[in-house]
């Protein structure tokens, strides 16, 4: 089963791996810093929308990020 937990894990990593500070991310995808860490403990949910733009500015495949390949259907 996919939680937010196990996206969660996976946008963190990708930002600590990324090229971009949160600062930065942050002000690419037009939210604050604060906001971005919310989501990043699940204290918050990002909308669909920002989670898109943050995987455009990551250069991520959504796919990857939501565990698809990880299920087995």
């Amino acid at each position: 089963m996919i939680t937010y937990a196990h996206i969660q894990n996976k946008l963190a990593k990708a930002i600590e791996q990324s090229e971009y500070t949160k600062a930065e991310i942050s002000q690419k995808v037009g939210i604050k810093e604060t906001t971005l860490e919310k989501y990043l403990t699940g204290k918050s949910k990002p909308s669909v929308f920002l989670f898109a733009n943050l995987c455009k500015e990551l250069n991520l495949n959504a796919t990857d990020i939501l565990c698809v390949k990880d299920e087995i259907f």
